[in-house]
């Protein structure tokens, strides 16, 4: 935390983004912008890595120590940048089909170990940069380039994975409602663990432009909107049940589940000590065990 004011746009390259018009990651990086403004936080103690894909340009895009990775490995690679410098705010971004899909092995393990880390996904249904090619989160039935009998494969749910896996904050935000994906993203910086927010971001080229016409009315804000109003977010049971197809397709947005536990840098400082105060918290002591 500093003293110092800074303003969403001080988080803000002059690198103009290249996302098609209308795509709702536009919406993300405001929501993050002004997150990361919200919580005052000095530009330089933020790092951002993504992988690969449409939203993956978003370290270009943010004015903080950025890190544009290979496909599917923004995860182990923050896990690495946060257990190195644990005071600083670690950032991931990617897409559904960059964490789903072929980053899918390494979310479960970042998940269990609690690391501390916030994921945002920018969840469009689809491979946007590659043009349109079926993604992990397509719907069952939908025409894709790669399915043009529409999708046989029944589609994941992001929400029952991470509780599954172990997440100790699990949401989902909407792109085009920036002032909830926001606070949103902000409670997810401020919890300690490992946070992930599912954004549904339509792809307005390859899902069509249409999609925010569609979306918009399903959307329900989870403690505020009668529907929902009442979810306890502490159980997973009524996590695991919000995550199920409601009633007329609405979309609850919100905090899904949440839950404090040990993070995994805190563990890991525990040992640190615990070698130290052993005296093997040296290069030596450690060259020493091999030369026995």
């Amino acid at each position: 935390m500093t003293d110092i004011k800074y303003k969403a746009k001080d988080y803000r390259t002059d690198l103009k983004p290249v996302w098609c018009p209308g795509c709702g990651d536009f919406g993300v990086l405001g929501a993050t912008h002004k997150a990361l403004a919200m919580l005052q936080i000095n530009p330089e103690d933020i790092m951002l890595l993504s992988g690969i894909g449409c939203s993956s340009r978003f370290p270009g895009y943010t004015n903080v120590y950025g890190f544009n990775s290979i496909h599917g490995r923004a995860v182990p690679i923050a896990t690495g940048a946060k257990v190195a410098n644990p005071d600083k705010t670690v950032l991931v971004v990617g897409g559904d089909g960059d964490g789903y899909s072929i980053g899918g092995g390494h979310l479960p393990h970042a998940a269990r170990k609690n690391v501390n880390l916030t994921y945002i996904v920018m969840n469009n249904n689809i491979y946007g940069l590659t043009k349109g090619q079926c993604s992990p989160t397509t719907p069952q039935g939908d025409w894709t380039k790669t399915t043009e009998y529409g999708s046989i494969d029944v589609p994941v749910n992001p929400v029952h994975y991470n509780l599954a896996y172990g997440a100790s904050f699990i949401a989902r935000g909407y792109s085009s409602n920036i002032k909830h994906l926001s606070n949103l993203i902000k409670e997810a910086i401020e919890h300690p663990g490992f946070a992930i927010v599912d954004v549904i971001s339509p792809c307005v080229t390859f899902r069509g432009d249409d999609q925010f016409k569609i979306l918009k009315p399903l959307m329900r804000v989870i403690g505020e909107d009668e529907e929902y109003k009442d979810h306890d977010y502490t159980d997973k049971t009524a996590a695991y049940a919000l995550a199920m197809p409601q009633p007329g397709g609405l979309i609850p947005i919100g905090i899904y589940y949440k839950e404090l536990r040990r993070t995994y840098t805190d563990g890991f400082k525990m040992i640190q000590e615990k070698a130290k105060a052993k005296g093997e918290g040296t290069v030596e002591a450690v060259f020493d065990q091999f030369l026995r």
